[in-house]
C-alpha cells in the first residue's frame, strides 16, 4: 500500500465534499437566481457539475491506486491525477491574482485544498 497515494485519495474526496456541499451554497444557488441569461447559467451549471464528477473520481481513482501500489501504470496515471490538480490550482491561482483583490490568495482559497492533492500524488507517483 502507498501512503502517499493513500493520503492524496481521501484528501481528493475531501476536497470533493467541500466542493459539492460549499459550493451548492456558495456558488450554485448565487448562479441559479442571477440574472445571467439561461444559456451561460446552465453552462456554468453543468460545469460546477463535471468538476464535482471528476473529484470524486480522482479521489477514487487515488485510492484504487494506493491498493494497486506496484502495479504497471500506477504512477503513471498518479502523476496525471497530480498534473490536474495542479493545473486546477494553477486556475484558481490566475484568476484570483489577475483581478487586483486585495488579499488575492484567500479571495479563491480553492488553491488551497487543491494544491496538497496534487502535492501527495506526486509524493505518491515517484
Amino acid at each position: 500500500m502507498n501512503g502517499w497515494l493513500l493520503a492524496a485519495g481521501i484528501t481528493a474526496l475531501g476536497v470533493a465534499a467541500v466542493h459539492i456541499v460549499g459550493g451548492r451554497r456558495d456558488v450554485v444557488r448565487p448562479l441559479l437566481s442571477s440574472e445571467l441569461s439561461d444559456e451561460p447559467k446552465r453552462v456554468l451549471h453543468a460545469v460546477w457539475h463535471m468538476v464535482s464528477v471528476d473529484l470524486v473520481l480522482s479521489g477514487l481513482a487515488l485510492l484504487y491506486l494506493s491498493l494497486a501500489d506496484g502495479t504497471p501504470g500506477t504512477g503513471l496515471v498518479a502523476w496525471f491525477v497530480a498534473a490536474h490538480f495542479i493545473a486546477y490550482a494553477a486556475a484558481f491561482l490566475v484568476v484570483t491574482l489577475s483581478v487586483g483583490w486585495p488579499g488575492p490568495l484567500l479571495r479563491l482559497p480553492q488553491w488551497i485544498l487543491l494544491l496538497p492533492v496534487a502535492v501527495l500524488a506526486a509524493a505518491g507517483a515517484t
